[in-house]
């Protein structure tokens, strides 16, 4: 058996442990004076170091973890296509899931983040620590069914503290079918995800708590991924709907837009309410229709400004069927306003290509700078494809840009009256910064309307 010593120093030493098991110097320190370390600990150690279970100082058949490697209290693991295991404590609905292993670094909002439909086919890691705090409510969602396919926190969600909170995280989870894990290392995670890519992976919570890992590693390494796949006619409206209701007010709740200037047909690719919200508080009556609507569908509502919802999955594929429709919509001479997805798709309608990037942007701390004005927005965006600015023809220019690292963050037109943005304005992270979006799309439509 080796000493706790002799394992920190296999480590790299007291602060390379601390940093493998996430933990602090003082935890390190503690683990030298009661000469053993929590059995959570001794799956990264052992593939750090080499060591053997018998090895470990305190280990017993008792402490010991199962035969496949699950150490003790783990009652769900997150797989990897790769064969990595990240074993923790299961919560929410008992499922097994496959998706793309993604991270979001906002440290509020996460019921709308997961009921975000662009969170289609992805498995969310939190980097926040503190998820669940204020519990679940019926507002604070973007849609009925939420289509992430489940998240991975560090720490157990809390019981919830909040006057607005009527659900428990857990519940709410339960309550549609979606698992979460806790007890893992997100910021190694997240650092995994940064360094090589987004990975495929399976969340596995098993009501009976038994683990085939080889079937789970096998289902994560045959799921196809993102590229290539249409998500968003999964998660659209099946059939076209009137909304008039507006942004929240403090002691008011959601209002209704009763005399609305404009006419707004949004085309609905995994569209959060937030958006369309915002849409009807710029004095717009805004019609919705499916993601796979024609440019007849669209037209014959005859709408003063068509909007180009965010959502999820490849803009390529999506565009199979969206950009004819959207092309039509451009040669009528109609404004048009796009958001994430839906600026992916006018760009590939203009003639631009999309591409996947290795890490993608989410998380409500995204630095833009609008190259007109030099002015800085912090912005929120979830997005996994990137418009490719080399692409685009000579009539369209690139508005936007991100601080992080340049990709493109918004396209205007030059010969007709269209815009749009990669990230999401209506979220409020700065929290107002990206509002006026909302407002040009109506000064676009005035202008329109009085040539």
């Amino acid at each position: 058996m080796a000493s706790v010593d002799e394992i920190i120093e296999r480590l790299g030493g007291p602060e390379r442990a601390a940093q493998l098991t996430a933990v602090g110097t003082e935890a390190i320190r503690k683990w030298r004076q009661g000469k053993a370390i929590p059995a959570r600990h001794w799956p990264v150690i052992l593939k750090e170091t080499g060591l053997s279970l018998d090895d470990m100082p305190g280990a017993s058949p008792a402490a010991a973890p199962s035969g496949d490697g699950r150490p003790p209290g783990a009652t769900a693991a997150l797989v990897l296509a790769d064969g990595t295991v990240l074993w923790g404590r299961g919560f929410g609905a008992h499922a097994t899931t496959v998706g793309e292993v993604c991270f979001n670094t906002a440290i509020t909002g996460y019921q709308e983040i997961l009921t975000d439909p662009s969170y289609a086919g992805q498995i969310i890691t939190f980097t926040f620590p503190h998820i669940g705090n204020v519990g679940t409510n019926a507002e604070d969602i973007e849609t009925a069914t939420p289509a992430a396919r489940g998240l991975v926190v560090r720490d157990d969600p809390t019981e919830p503290s909040n006057w607005r909170s009527t659900r428990s995280l857990a519940a709410w989870l339960a309550g549609h079918g979606l698992a979460g894990i806790a007890g893992i290392d997100t910021r190694r995670l997240t650092r995994r995800i940064r360094d090589g890519g987004a990975p495929t992976g399976v969340l596995a919570h098993p009501a009976d708590a038994r683990f085939d890992l080889p079937a789970l590693i096998e289902q994560a390494r045959a799921w196809p991924g993102l590229e290539g796949m249409d998500l968003a006619s999964a998660v659209t409206a099946r059939q076209s709907y009137a909304w008039d209701e507006v942004t929240w007010v403090w002691g008011e709740g959601y209002g209704r837009q009763v005399a609305p200037r404009h006419h707004v047909v949004a085309v609905d690719y995994g569209a959060k309410r937030n958006i369309l919200r915002c849409l009807a508080a710029a004095g717009c009556r805004v019609t919705v229709v499916p993601a796979t609507a024609t440019a007849e569908d669209i037209l014959r509502h005859a709408p003063d400004g068509v909007f180009l919802s965010n959502g999820p999955g490849d803009p390529a594929a999506t565009g199979r069927y969206a950009v004819p429709a959207i092309r039509a919509v451009l040669e009528a001479r109609v404004p048009v306003f796009g958001i994430c997805l839906g600026h992916q798709l006018l760009a590939l309608a203009l003639g631009g290509r999309t591409q996947k990037l290795a890490r993608g942007h989410r998380g409500a701390n995204h630095p833009v700078q609008d190259l007109a004005t030099g002015r800085v927005e912090i912005t929120s965006q979830n997005h996994g494809f990137a418009v490719v600015p080399e692409s685009l023809p000579g009539t369209v220019s690139v508005t936007h840009v991100s601080l992080f690292d340049g990709t493109n963050e918004g396209i205007a037109c030059a010969d007709r009256p269209a815009f749009s943005v990669q990230y999401h304005p209506e979220a409020s992270p700065g929290p107002t910064d990206s509002h006026h979006l909302f407002r040009r799309f109506v000064a676009l439509i005035d202008q329109a309307k009085a040539a």
